[in-house]
């Protein structure tokens, strides 16, 4: 299984990318977001994808210029009923924050509103997706879904945590705070978090 491939940018359309690794060229699928990363560069790293087609077998790589946006992908992957083409059209439409704050708002509007997702399937998004946010299911969603403000967000968790408050009501609280205040500190952070918990 190939986690990453790193070489000369070969070819880079809004779609697809080809990496040029020691003579091999690697053709992976990208986003819209992963476009705009590699703009303009002449050598890249894209962490791979595979998807398998369930009706007739073919495989496709896709590529991510980050690893974060990999996990984002395979969060929505993993929704029933949602393939890998919706999951890209999702990149290519909403920024990972849009993307957090459509499903923790439960703002099906925003959801809808991309190509091909109908009521349904925006809230079994949020259905499946919002619960894997709050609780904050491992490293992956909290990097995942990391703002400008991550650091002091980290901090501000775990200094909440350790006064004995529970992680999802925290996420909750967090959330809500840096919605407002994004450039807030540690400090105005866990202040302002002890007025809500």
């Amino acid at each position: 299984m190939i986690d990453y491939v790193s070489g000369k940018l070969a070819t880079l359309t809004p779609t697809m990318a080809v990496i040029d690794n020691q003579g091999i060229g690697y053709a992976v699928e990208i986003s819209l977001q992963t476009y705009d990363v590699l703009r303009g560069k002449d050598s890249a790293t894209v962490y791979i994808q595979r998807q398998v087609n369930p009706r007739d077998g073919s495989e496709v790589d896709y590529g991510f210029a980050s690893q974060e946006e990999r996990e984002l992908f395979r969060h929505i992957t993993s929704v029933s009923g949602m393939g890998a083409a919706s999951a890209r059209m999702i990149l290519s439409s909403l920024t990972a924050e849009e993307l957090r704050n459509a499903i923790l708002g439960e703002d099906v509007n925003r959801l809808k509103g991309v190509k091909g997702i109908g009521l349904k399937t925006a809230q079994r998004m949020v259905l499946e997706l919002k619960d894997k946010i709050v609780k904050g299911d491992g490293a992956s969603s909290d990097i995942l879904f990391r703002t400008d403000a991550g650091a002091a967000s980290e901090e501000a968790t775990t200094a909440l945590q350790l006064l004995g408050f529970a992680k999802p009501n925290i996420n909750k609280a967090i959330q809500a705070i840096l919605k407002e205040n994004p450039s807030a500190s540690v400090e105005e952070i866990i202040k302002a978090a002890l007025q809500r918990l």
